[in-house]
């Protein structure tokens, strides 16, 4: 599995919500500073809200770009079964019911996924709870988020 595509897909990704977000900014701050916005009494607070959003918007866009200039700098590592899964890991687990899931272990981006050889991998970061879970862990190992959750085997890393 060629982890460059993947990194290079979720990069495409997050390039495509970055645009999202600036031009959702851009509107919200044309709203806020608009000139049917001015406010007619001291309860009229659509400007405010407005630029409330395009703040949110402007800082969430700033985060994804962010988060492309660390994984453009990643430097991908290769895997053993004998080695313990830490940042650039793609994990294989297989589910009680016998289904299969595939996770990349990346710095941020966690949530997106991307498809890769026909095969879905959903980013995950070592601050949510099913990274936590997995780092350190081998192939073979048993993998749950806690006891109402379901166990997961590590069938494969690399």
């Amino acid at each position: 599995m060629d982890k460059k595509e993947i990194i290079l897909q979720i990069i495409s990704k997050l390039e495509e919500d970055y645009q999202l977000f600036m031009i959702a900014a851009k509107t919200a701050h044309e709203a806020a500073t608009h000139s049917e916005n001015i406010p007619d009494n001291k309860y009229d607070t659509l400007a405010l809200e407005s630029s409330y959003i395009a703040q949110g918007q402007a800082n969430r866009a700033q985060d994804i770009k962010s988060a492309i200039a660390l994984l453009k700098q990643l430097p991908l590592k290769t895997f053993s079964e004998h080695d313990s899964i830490r940042l650039t890991a793609v994990v294989e687990l297989e589910e009680e019911n016998g289904s299969t899931r595939h996770l990349f272990l990346a710095p941020a981006a966690g949530g997106l996924t991307v498809s890769f050889q026909a095969v879905n991998i959903r980013v995950v970061t070592p601050e949510s709870p099913l990274g936590k879970a997995l780092l350190g862990c081998q192939v073979g190992d048993i993998v749950q988020l806690s006891p109402q959750d379901k166990e997961s085997e590590i069938i494969t890393v690399w």
